[in-house]
């Protein structure tokens, strides 16, 4: 199994700050953005890369005129940085954003580090997280896809437990902000 590049390589962000990234010779691009959101002109500054835009909102129940994260979405995050034949790439300089780098684009980056390195326990994965968006709140509907979609037999979901128990003691604003956003059973899921 390939190793993970530098972390310092891989990126969380959110769409304001997508412009910082312009000049770092990003390889790979996940966008995750809401349903109908307009084209970002951020990336016209890019050089060349592969980009795989993903629709969705970041919700964790159903409600009216949203669209949830469903298992095909963790799939497609799962086919993201492939080569031709279908092996998994290991991107040099990987970007993945969604609205606030906080949630959706930290889900889909735990996934592709579990992904690239199953070696990698999960736990780590969420430390690492944490080193590259330090206010990494993973959307827990997609860890549970990706938990299920590689295998990790209800794992990485425990380590999601832990990490949020993490970010609630050392973050308190982060858990107050998910209650605020109709996320409190997350928060409530701290171990």
């Amino acid at each position: 199994m390939t190793s993970l590049p530098s972390f310092a390589a891989w990126t969380v962000c959110g769409i304001d700050e997508l412009h910082q990234f312009s000049g770092f010779g990003v390889s790979h691009v996940l966008s995750i953005v809401d349903p109908n959101w307009p084209a970002l002109s951020a990336f016209d500054a890019y050089g060349v890369h592969q980009r795989t835009v993903l629709q969705f909102d970041d919700i964790i129940d159903p409600m009216a005129g949203k669209v949830m994260p469903a298992r095909e979405h963790m799939a497609e995050i799962l086919r993201f940085a492939r080569d031709e034949a279908g092996a998994v790439l290991v991107p040099e300089r990987l970007l993945v954003h969604c609205h606030m780098g906080v949630s959706r684009s930290t889900a889909a980056m735990a996934t592709l580090m579990a992904r690239s390195d199953a070696s990698l326990a999960e736990d780590e994965i969420f430390t690492r997280l944490r080193t590259i968006r330090p206010q990494a709140w993973p959307n827990s509907v997609l860890i549970g896809f990706a938990d299920d979609l590689l295998g990790r037999s209800g794992r990485l979901k425990e380590a999601l437990r832990r990490h949020y128990a993490f970010q609630k003691q050392h973050r308190p604003d982060m858990a107050d902000w998910m209650v605020r956003l109709g996320r409190g059973r997350e928060v409530e899921m701290a171990a």
